[in-house]
């Protein structure tokens, strides 16, 4: 997931987990985004997988930095979280399992599909995840912005303050500092 705009940009279903495999979706990744040689982290957790060999040199290879997480901490990827939740409160996700590999990727292919494209994501105020990856988020926040103000005008007794504020972050932080934290709250 690129945490900037939370679009899911790779994903993989197999029956077990190894280092060669977690590398396949993620050299995938950078070729359809065409990331590779731009800086990226990838944060992950201290599984095996994320440490072995195989992936460590195709992260290498695509200039990518590696981030894991905290020694027994399983939920600090807030980001991650959000999306496992939207994933499992879905109405037709399947609380007793799958019935093979082929319908567990039909599934998700299917989710990921409404999540990158048709869900209006609350922490994006409510644009899609591709619409702030591929930076037409703006656009549609302008005409927000128009709209409010328009109705403001036209109708100022049913507003006592300012209107919403339509801005999303420059910036997006996994675990900021505290420093960031202490910067964002004076400002």
């Amino acid at each position: 997931m690129d945490l900037f705009s939370r679009k899911v940009v790779g994903w993989d279903i197999h029956d077990h987990e190894s280092s060669e495999l977690a590398a396949m979706p993620m050299e995938k990744a950078c070729l359809r985004e065409g990331i590779a040689g731009r800086p990226l982290i990838l944060h992950s957790d201290n599984g095996s997988p994320m440490k072995g060999a195989s992936l460590l040199a195709t992260l290498e290879r695509l200039g990518v930095m590696t981030s894991y997480s905290r020694p027994r901490v399983s939920n600090d990827n807030a980001y991650a979280e959000s999306l496992f939740r939207t994933c499992k409160y879905r109405p037709d996700y399947p609380h007793y399992g799958f019935a093979d590999l082929g319908k567990a990727g039909v599934w998700v292919q299917t989710f990921i599909q409404w999540y990158n494209f048709q869900h209006k994501h609350s922490g994006l105020k409510f644009v899609t995840p591709v619409e702030r990856h591929n930076g037409i988020a703006e656009e549609i926040m302008c005409r927000r912005r128009r709209v409010y103000s328009k109705a403001k005008a036209a109708h100022p007794e049913r507003w006592r303050g300012k209107t919403r504020n339509w801005d999303l972050p420059d910036q997006v932080w996994l675990n900021p500092e505290t420093e960031q934290i202490e910067l964002k709250q004076v400002a």
